[in-house]
């Protein structure tokens, strides 16, 4: 968790002493653009993996006073977003360039509206210090930039290229977890944010201290005292802090914050969300043709014709008008025919390229670059398409491509836009798996 209590009084009398425009995010290899993509990247992973609320009263109200804190010139001009998760524990957190998440359990343990907006406050300065990409910039001074570089010239997902410069992204990772000088800060930043708002900004400290007298070993709490180790007295630190500014008429409760706080602890978790048909479900089984093999997801079914096959779930497969079949999930492997004598892979790629086009109307390319597979070096192209399948939308075609002596080898992984993080990789796992004969 993110809004932690690890700060000390005499941190925060010295922040409060300085102008409050001195607060400066700090040394920082991403620009704040690479922030939002980041966190839209990350926000995209993490959704998949928790129960996001769906009330729309509830999303309204947090929203609201989200809106009303991002007025603050100490907010910045990040696109904040406020989600409310179903989880009993005591947490919240941000991830870079504007996402805010809100447990129930945290919701639930704040006694008015502006102890939340203390918790809301706080995890918005995280985002408008850069605290996230900036933690991670220091500790990958190498890999950081290659990655970056990468991202921008390859496949255009950071988070992707992170992941396989080996930066991990989950619980508990340096995008979640903050310095002592980064807490203090945020600490400092959400008490203006909340002072611009109209919120009383001790609350913000009274709730920390409320928390921290409670029994350590309560199951709720465990992750947050983890996340919390005891500040000195917050309460005397932020009024230091208060006595700095302009002297104003604080609020601190409204009725509408106990009719959502009694909403939230009447919440039923909700039920899970429906993996879509088809997704890969983690087990792999080899594909073993007569040149190459690979690995292909379990629950997917092999179609071979002549020199080429198919892997594919049947819902990924449509009937077409003229009972072709097309594929709008799974993957397609073979090899293509050299247009000249002997295989030349950018030229032949270019060519298969094309054909792709050509029998895809609205295809277009989205990168290209240069990979290896099994010892050799290959082509990884990305095409954007339109999906065949009844849902409609766009699909995104990964397209591989190796010079062999049979003809220029192909691999092309078919999944919908809204698919493809998901499945990504267990394509790059199929790419690894490749191997000639």
């Amino acid at each position: 968790m993110c809004v932690r209590a690890a700060t000390t009084a005499a941190a925060l009398a010295c922040l409060a002493a300085a102008d409050p425009q001195s607060l400066r995010p700090g040394f920082n290899l991403f620009t704040p653009e690479q922030d939002v993509q980041l966190g839209r990247e990350a926000r995209q992973e993490l959704e998949s993996k928790i129960a996001v609320v769906q009330n729309r009263d509830l999303s309204r109200y947090i929203s609201g006073i989200g809106q009303r804190l991002a007025k603050s010139p100490h907010a910045g001009n990040f696109p904040f977003s406020f989600t409310v998760v179903y989880d009993k524990n005591i947490n919240a957190f941000s991830l870079p360039g504007g996402p805010v998440y809100l447990n129930t359990g945290v919701i639930a343990a704040c006694e008015n509206e502006a102890q939340l907006a203390g918790v809301m406050a706080h995890e918005m300065s995280h985002i408008a210090l850069r605290h996230g990409t900036s933690q991670l910039s220091k500790q990958n001074l190498i890999a950081i930039p290659a990655a970056l570089a990468a991202a921008v010239l390859g496949s255009n997902s950071i988070l992707g290229e992170l992941t396989r410069a080996g930066v991990q992204f989950g619980a508990g990772s340096v995008l979640l977890r903050f310095s002592r000088t980064a807490e203090a800060q945020a600490d400092y930043n959400g008490a203006e944010i909340m002072a611009d708002a109209g919120y009383n900004p001790i609350e913000m400290a009274r709730f920390f201290e409320k928390l921290e007298a409670k029994d350590p070993h309560e199951g709720a709490l465990a992750q947050f005292l983890s996340d919390h180790p005891n500040p000195g007295n917050r309460v005397a630190a932020v009024e230091d802090e208060v006595r700095q500014m302009p002297r104003r008429s604080y609020q601190d409760d409204s009725p509408r914050f106990h009719q959502m706080r009694d909403l939230v602890l009447r919440l039923r978790a909700p039920a899970p969300p429906a993996v879509p048909a088809g997704r890969p479900n983690g087990r792999l089984e080899t594909y073993k043709g007569r040149s190459f093999s690979f690995d292909f997801p379990a629950n997917w079914r092999v179609y071979e014709e002549g020199n080429s096959v198919t892997v594919a779930p049947e819902s990924g497969l449509v009937k077409g008008a003229k009972r072709q079949i097309a594929v709008g999930y799974g993957l397609m492997a073979g090899y293509y025919p050299p247009n000249g004598g002997g295989v030349d892979l950018n030229r032949d790629t270019a060519a298969l390229v094309g054909q792709f086009e050509s029998q895809n109307a609205g295809m277009h390319r989205e990168q290209e670059r240069d990979i290896e597979v099994d010892g050799n070096a290959a082509i990884l192209t990305t095409l954007s398409s339109q999906s065949p399948l009844p849902a409609g939308g766009r699909e995104v075609d990964a397209l591989v491509t190796v010079a062999r002596p049979e003809g220029l080898f192909y691999v092309i992984f078919i999944a919908p836009q809204s698919e493809f993080d998901a499945t990504q990789e267990t394509f790059e796992d199929v790419i690894r798996s490749v191997r000639f004969r």
